[in-house]
């Protein structure tokens, strides 16, 4: 691991109690700002939640090319897509729920099917939402999003990688979904941490060297913040012996199925991690590849087929087994059954 922290340079607090936390939304917020600098075709639309979407801070830089739409994402989507054809480069901005979940056929129509070159951007997303409730907690985006031809889906594991992902994103030809998330989370990553779009990262590797099997056993494939969850749990695990790679798939829609099938032919084991529910997300992704290249046993870590409910986001996290805990009981049960 002190090999793959040295080339991938991640944070040197990535293990330590006082590791700095940061919602990946803030990110959103500062990679609009630097995309803005770099291209005066970037325009930011917003259906009433600038400050929550973090998109505030490019409305005050740019108040000419940000569009404040009200509550009305339908609309916006609308009138992104036209934007998007237009030689602009729109950013839309709400709440996960509303965008893309009020406005997916306006997204699918007007965006996907004419391959407007618009970025959603869909904030709180996962139960981490916390006492906000079922009603504001995005759980089935990723596979809503993933479905659609000619679309894109990136999901940041932290502030620093939200915002190269914005900004890489107003790059990128053509719709691209971009998830964030609402609450602090660890910011393991650094400026220097290498971010491509479509290449997924190898950022754990067991040593071998506490391991009591042929290292590593498992490839534990993540996106979003939960990814520093998996980390945690790969340290444990080989700790009590038990070898892991850890990826960063960052990259949901196109994967990065090269790097995927490698991991899973040198381990012979999967185990998928997302804030999302196991249908459909980044595990469905993964076992879609597998299943046409190479069938190996698969844990999911994520929403069992469950709404969430009001409560402290560590507190869901645990209860719908998603934590550390519970990545490591997901690697252990498919060990058995290699």
């Amino acid at each position: 691991f002190n090999m793959l922290n040295k080339h991938l340079k991640l944070s040197p607090k990535i293990f330590e109690r006082d590791i700095d936390q940061k919602p990946t939304r803030d990110g959103y917020g500062e990679g609009l700002v630097i995309a803005g600098k770099a291209n005066k075709n970037v325009v930011v639309l917003c259906a009433d939640l600038k400050e929550s979407t973090r998109s505030e801070e490019f409305s005050k830089k740019f108040p000419d090319r940000f569009f404040e739409m009200g509550v009305a994402e339908q609309n916006m989507a609308a009138i992104a897509a036209g934007l998007g054809v237009s030689g602009k480069i729109p950013f839309i901005s709400s709440y996960a729920v509303f965008s893309p979940g009020r406005n997916w056929e306006q997204i699918r129509t007007t965006i996907s099917y004419n391959d407007s070159n618009v970025k959603i951007a869909g904030a709180h997303a996962g139960v981490s939402v916390g006492p906000d409730g079922a009603t504001h907690q995005a759980i089935e985006d990723i596979a809503t999003m993933r479905v659609m031809a000619n679309m894109k889906v990136i999901v940041p594991c932290d502030a620093i990688e939200a915002e190269k992902a914005t900004v890489a994103a107003a790059k990128i030809w053509g719709p691209v979904y971009l998830r964030f998330s609402r609450e602090k989370t660890p910011v393991f990553t650094t400026k220097e941490t290498p971010f491509v779009p479509g290449s997924a990262e190898i950022i754990w590797e067991s040593s071998g060297k506490k391991s009591r099997l042929k290292n590593p056993q498992a490839a534990i494939i993540g996106c979003g913040p939960l990814l520093y969850s998996a980390l945690l749990a790969a340290k444990e695990l080989e700790e009590e012996g038990v070898g892991t790679m850890v990826i960063n798939s960052h990259t949901v829609k196109p994967l990065d199925e090269k790097k995927i099938l490698e991991a899973a032919k040198v381990c012979g084991a999967v185990v998928s991690v997302e804030e999302h529910q196991v249908a459909g997300g980044l595990g469905g992704a993964i076992a879609e590849l597998l299943a046409k290249h190479f069938p190996a046993p698969m844990e999911f870590v994520g929403m069992q087929n469950v709404f969430g409910e009001s409560g402290k986001p560590d507190e869901l996290i645990e209860k719908y087994g998603m934590g550390v805990n519970s990545i490591k009981d997901a690697v252990l049960k498919v060990l058995k059954r290699k």
